[in-house]
């Protein structure tokens, strides 16, 4: 049985530049996710995740681990099973993320999006206001199923168009008989970049 706070106290960060690097970390660890405030562990011969926060993002831990409490029971997002000061243990979601199956030419069906839906409406019925919806944080499982990770966004009060801009999206360009299946990565992270900086239209 692991002792989820002695894992999460064998990860050791440091600094380059501004970017925080992974120094060390325990034997039992493999490492899967990288993000903005912390890194994502996949624990060695379980299907749970250790997601260990930066020193100065351990806040978000706490937010996030309550957000976790209030989705208890909606079957779209992983169940958290422990947390701590600077570190939460939630299930691992085996599958390919929605940015992924563009990349790849795995084709996104209408249910899909159908499923995001219920399950930000499901998160909405506990007091949430889902936000931060983007293609890396979308998941369609083996089964088919679709999944969501990471809600650390989930309480911010402003609104946030981008889940019903990839609807429009989907509706408008994928959907189209002659748009591509399947999209470089370059190309994505354009198309995101260009995004984030107000430079395409929001559907909103």
């Amino acid at each position: 049985m692991y002792q989820y706070d002695e894992l999460a106290k064998s990860v050791v960060y440091t600094s380059k530049g501004s970017k925080v690097v992974l120094a060390e970390k325990g034997a039992d660890l493999q490492l899967i996710g990288e993000g903005r405030s912390a890194f994502a562990f996949r624990i060695r011969g379980t299907d749970l995740v250790l997601k260990v926060f930066f020193p100065q993002f351990e806040m978000i831990a706490a937010e996030e681990a309550e957000i976790y409490i209030q989705l208890k029971g909606n079957p779209f997002f992983p169940s958290m099973h422990e947390s701590g000061s600077n570190y939460l243990v939630i299930d691992y979601v085996q599958g390919t993320t929605l940015f992924n199956c563009l990349v790849k030419g795995i084709p996104i069906a209408a249910g899909h999006i159908k499923e995001v839906d219920d399950a930000l409406q499901l998160a909405r019925e506990k007091g949430l206001n889902p936000s931060d919806i983007h293609l890396r944080n979308i998941i369609i499982t083996p089964e088919g199923k679709v999944r969501l990770i990471d809600v650390a966004r989930f309480r911010q009060t402003k609104k946030c168009s981008q889940w019903e801009d990839l609807k429009m999206a989907f509706e408008k360009f994928y959907r189209h008989e002659r748009f591509p299946k399947k999209v470089p990565v370059h190309v994505m992270n354009l198309i995101a970049f260009f995004y984030k900086k107000g430079l395409l239209p929001s559907f909103d």
